[in-house]
């Protein structure tokens, strides 16, 4: 059979009466098949992506949200639609083969949706999440699709108060520091029985983990970009409040889709901004700083890590919640939510983006008000006058690494100490339960970025176990791998570039003196420049990891942390 030209191939269209039998004789069918009527197809088509499953806690309430989403879609004359796709943990997988799969799964969530979208040609969305990659995936759905979206996250469960006497009852407890109980028990400060409950105990519900980690910052991310409603992302799993707002997300598509508001047109270069600052204020996790720029890159909106450490300079931290403060994360919604945050610092803002409500940020803001200043600060009485994640740059790390200064104690601020080098999480976590790891030293963690791990594996196992042993006063924690936002003390990551490509990470020895200087914001190896380039002549790439299957190809087509991780 002969070919048509390319040229051709461009112009040829399916003729309009097959067109015609295709929407009206083909497809209908299959939908009436599934107990739709005639009624619900002339009515605009809402699709909603529920990450829903029942093998995390931040995930298996999201059936009943998506309940309230359906009736808000359905009160507002419009047909829900509604499909699932993955949303593993990263609590579950801590510290085994199953990290180096978490990352990748935000590619994997934004192309199951936009699928979906394509295949069922939505006129509007609605996208349900909770963790720490599932919120930047549907994220990075929505722009990527861009048709109407809207966004209700998960929430959080409630911190738990420890019922012992070792602990102050009023204390507020999250999953991350389940091992101050471990501790105590083997140090014989508590009985079996009372680390047992608090075993059974420290997640007290559905919902993210109750701290300014990954999970909640990104909650609030979609927040600030103007994704989800004002108020919304702040309210525990399953309140009555959350409840509420998911059937107020559901209706809110009629007037998105009405006035074919996309995300496009909300996330803006001036919405990821105010993003941005408002990470920056709240001392949100670091992975913020691989996220904003992966769901930037899917508008084709460059958002590069200089203008974090730009906007840094000039956006003071008003927030200090767990774990870079004593309450959890509650507080913040008590004291007003993400809208006061964003009053408080409304003279650093764009105030003429919209949001999915139809309202400027601008119109949002009158209403906000701060409950309580000792929570959101005055932006002239901060807990610092910058950020709470700082740029670090140097000849460790050329394209720069990140530290969560809000997370550091201020006597490590500057930091110099001799290397002690691991080339793998495992191995780490080994040699410091085994004493291994002195006073000072600088735990350097190598070949787990984004392609030599693959998949940029969370180090916060290494940090928590560090604070622990009680090196976090003296022990730094550096590399191209990622921390999850729980952690705390000085933990440098998302070096760049990584060990694999070739960074200056991969030349290390051990004793080799680090230098960390974050008021300065610089990270440097104390080896003349020449000393430097003769052992990176001299370095040779280690063979892949994994030879075939998902990590194969990720690790093939993934970028450096500095980018975002983005595939290629």
């Amino acid at each position: 059979m002969s070919k048509l030209p390319e040229e051709l191939m461009k112009k040829a269209e399916v003729p309009q009466f097959v067109k015609d039998q295709l929407e009206n004789v083909v497809i209908p069918p299959l939908i009436y098949g599934m107990g739709y009527t005639e009624e619900d197809l002339k009515r605009p088509r809402i699709g909603i992506a529920n990450t829903w499953n029942e093998l995390n806690p931040g995930h298996v309430h999201l059936n009943k949200i998506a309940e309230k989403v359906r009736e808000g879609i359905r009160s507002a004359g419009m047909t829900p639609f509604e499909f699932s796709t993955i949303g593993p943990c990263d609590g579950i997988a801590q510290g085994h083969e199953g990290m180096r799969f978490i990352l990748p799964t935000r590619e994997i969530i934004a192309a199951s949706i936009e699928i979906m979208a394509k295949v069922n040609r939505f006129d509007g969305m609605v996208m349900i999440g909770t963790c720490d990659k599932i919120v930047p995936g549907i994220l990075m759905a929505a722009a990527r699709i861009n048709i109407p979206t809207a966004i209700i996250t998960g929430g959080y469960h409630l911190p738990y108060c420890f019922p012992g006497k070792i602990f102050d009852e009023t204390e507020e407890f999250a999953h991350y520091e389940i091992g101050k109980f471990y501790f105590a028990w083997q140090r014989g400060e508590i009985p079996e029985e009372e680390f047992q409950k608090a075993l059974h105990g420290i997640v007290t519900g559905p919902g993210a983990c109750p701290m300014l980690g990954t999970a909640v910052t990104m909650q609030c991310m979609c927040e600030a970009l103007g994704m989800a409603l004002p108020y919304s992302g702040l309210l525990p799993g399953l309140s009555k409040e959350k409840l509420e707002y998911a059937r107020k997300t559901g209706e809110a598509l009629k007037y998105l889709v009405e006035n074919n508001v996309t995300p496009s047109k909300i996330m803006t270069k001036e919405a990821f901004e105010n993003a941005i600052r408002v990470l920056l204020a709240i001392g949100g996790s670091t992975n913020g700083y691989l996220h904003l720029p992966a769901i930037a890159h899917e508008l084709d909106i460059k958002i590069e890590l200089d203008l974090f450490d730009k906007l840094s300079e000039t956006t003071p931290q008003i927030v200090a919640l767990k774990p870079n403060g004593p309450r959890a994360i509650q507080a913040l919604d008590e004291a007003g939510g993400i809208p006061a945050v964003m009053k408080s610092i409304s003279s650093l803002l764009h105030l003429d983006v919209i949001n999915v409500s139809g309202k400027t940020l601008r119109e949002i803001l009158k209403d906000a008000q701060i409950k309580d200043k000792e929570i959101i600060r005055p932006i002239d009485n901060p807990f610092s006058p910058d950020g709470g994640l700082v740029v670090l740059k140097g000849n460790l790390a050329p394209d720069g690494a990140i530290v969560k200064k809000a997370g550091t104690p201020p006597n490590m601020f500057k930091y110099r100490g001799p290397a002690k080098i691991f080339e793998y999480e495992e191995e780490a976590i080994q040699n410091l339960f085994q004493g291994k790891v002195k006073p000072g030293e600088c735990v350097i963690i190598r070949y787990e970025g984004p392609k030599g791990g693959p998949g940029m594996r969370e180090m916060a196992v290494p940090g928590h176990i560090i604070q622990l042993l009680g090196l976090g006063e003296s022990c730094a924690l550096i590399t191209d791998g990622r921390y999850s936002g729980s952690t705390y003390g000085l933990c440098v990551g998302h070096v760049s570039p990584e060990a694999a490509e070739g960074g200056p990470l991969a030349i290390v020895k051990d004793g080799d003196i680090i230098e960390v200087d974050i008021p300065n914001k610089t990270i440097r190896l104390d080896l003349p420049d020449e000393e430097i380039k003769k052992r990176l002549a001299q370095w040779k790439p280690p063979e892949p990891k994994y030879k075939k299957g998902l990590l194969a190809w990720y690790s093939k087509f993934v970028t450096s942390a500095d980018k975002g991780a983005i595939l290629k």
